[in-house]
């Protein structure tokens, strides 16, 4: 039996018991009982207490403490940030906002200022919630783990890794395929250092083992210091055998 029937049934039963004398009175208890299967002393409460009708609590609105303004600012703000998380936007939005009313970027009254500057990180995210699916962050990819067991090739441990001396690169692959991976397109190896920032960019026809070595020797030949260490991610155009070889 619903609720809804449940309250119907007591609207009915709960008269005839209140003005029910001895055995009538038990016996309209046990077809309540049994229709329902609330617990005797529950029964009786209901039965000696019936619910009138506008007790039932009603829900309250919750009442929006940020204005639409307010969020639009965070937006705002959000944008100019490129995209970073709230943990690290909430701590920044004193300079960030001074620096977009300076330039004219946005234009905010006292009050909106106020609770904007007195967000916490979780509410940003909150507010921020719907613009991050709009944006859509996320890329196209086109990476695939290598084959090759990451164990067999050399490394270094972030110990040995050497920031401060030029040679140690970044390495990654930047496909050119507009909005869709179907198909033929161009790539080209990025490869930068992390001292200087030197950046060699090498354009490929195809994203193959081969070509894709033979793109990274061009590379090193370019630099203006020697190459001591690369970083790269697990694709199967840098794990795999050329480069373990090499």
């Amino acid at each position: 039996m619903s609720m809804t029937s449940r309250r119907e049934l007591l609207a009915v039963v709960a008269p005839r018991y209140r003005a029910a004398r001895g055995q009538e009175r038990r016996h309209i208890l046990e077809e309540f009982l049994a229709s329902t299967g609330y617990h005797r002393k529950y029964a009786l409460s209901l039965l000696n207490h019936p619910i009138t009708k506008g007790t039932s609590r009603k829900k309250r609105a919750r009442q929006r403490q940020y204005a639409f303004a307010v969020q639009q600012a965070l937006v705002t703000c959000w944008r100019a940030a490129n995209g970073i998380c709230s943990k690290r936007l909430v701590p920044y939005l004193p300079e960030l906002v001074r620096v977009l009313e300076q330039y004219g970027e946005l234009r905010l009254e006292a009050q909106t200022k106020e609770r904007l500057l007195a967000l916490s990180p979780a509410t940003a995210d909150r507010l921020l919630q719907a613009e991050r699916k709009r944006a859509k962050p996320h890329g196209l990819g086109t990476t695939k783990p290598g084959t090759l067991l990451k164990s067999a090739i050399p490394i270094r441990t972030f110990a040995e890794w050497d920031e401060a001396e030029p040679g140690f690169t970044e390495i990654d692959l930047v496909v050119h395929c507009g909005s869709t991976t179907r198909g033929e397109y161009l790539h080209s190896l990025t490869v930068t250092d992390v001292t200087t920032g030197w950046t060699e960019c090498v354009a490929l026809r195809n994203r193959g083992q081969q070509t894709v070595f033979q793109a990274l020797l061009l590379a090193r030949g370019r630099l203006p210091f020697a190459l001591r260490g690369i970083d790269s991610d697990n694709g199967s155009e840098f794990i795999n055998a050329h480069l373990l070889r090499y």
